[in-house]
């Protein structure tokens, strides 16, 4: 049996903080980083201005996207309401999460060089950016990572009912970011791989969670 879908209205409002906060986070980053002088490709997906810019750009496609796939389980025999909600979580959870991973990823300055950084001191690396920067790059810092997996943990519980817990978006908003961060350390990125941003990506998507229970509370599967 498929859940009780919401009224779609909430529905909608819901799912759309999604673009939402991505817009917002695409200013500050914008804000704080004029638009580079690479050329070519390099430019375009090799710089974080470059990513924001192609996220912007594929939102009338996330958009078409979500339209198809609600018309076709709508076909399939799927409740209207069901069938939009359900489209409009996965295609806002990859379109949500995968331009923040791909940022992350980018490498430093000296990509595949000898250097690898680790920081497994709790806070510390939280502790020196509020300490050494303004307030508003402390706070671009803070909240950007806390964004990474806000997405994933705002709608993969509306959308998969074994999800609905702020816990388990916990566990696995910081085993998305081990992930990561381990990458970074792997492909020498030239990046500082952090548990100050495991902790913050992880809260992030348990806040997230905790942001659209309404939503999913007391769903079954």
């Amino acid at each position: 049996m498929e859940p009780t879908a919401p009224p779609a209205r909430r529905t909608r409002r819901a799912v759309l903080l999604v673009p939402a906060l991505l817009a917002a986070a695409a200013v500050a980053f914008l804000a704080q980083r004029p638009l580079g002088r690479r050329g070519g490709w390099t430019g375009w997906v090799g710089t974080v201005n470059g990513v924001v810019f192609l996220a912007a750009a594929a939102l009338p496609v996330a958009v078409l996207v979500v339209w198809a796939l609600a018309r076709r389980r709508r076909a399939a025999g799927a409740g209207a309401g069901w069938a939009r909600r359900s489209a409009l979580a996965e295609v806002g959870l990859v379109y949500g999460t995968v331009p923040w991973v791909w940022m992350i990823l980018l490498p430093g300055a000296d990509p595949g060089g000898p250097r690898r950084r680790v920081n497994l001191v709790p806070l510390h690396d939280i502790a020196e950016v509020v300490s050494a920067g303004p307030p508003v790059t402390a706070v671009v810092q803070v909240v950007g990572n806390m964004l990474v997996f806000a997405a994933f943990g705002f709608l993969a519980p509306v959308r998969f009912a074994a999800l609905a817990s702020v816990w388990r978006v916990l566990a696995l908003g910081a085993a998305g970011s081990v992930l990561v961060e381990t990458a970074q350390y792997v492909l020498r990125l030239d990046r500082v791989s952090s548990v100050d941003d495991v902790l913050l990506n992880a809260v992030g998507a348990a806040l997230a969670a905790l942001a659209s229970r309404r939503w999913w509370r007391g769903r079954t599967a």
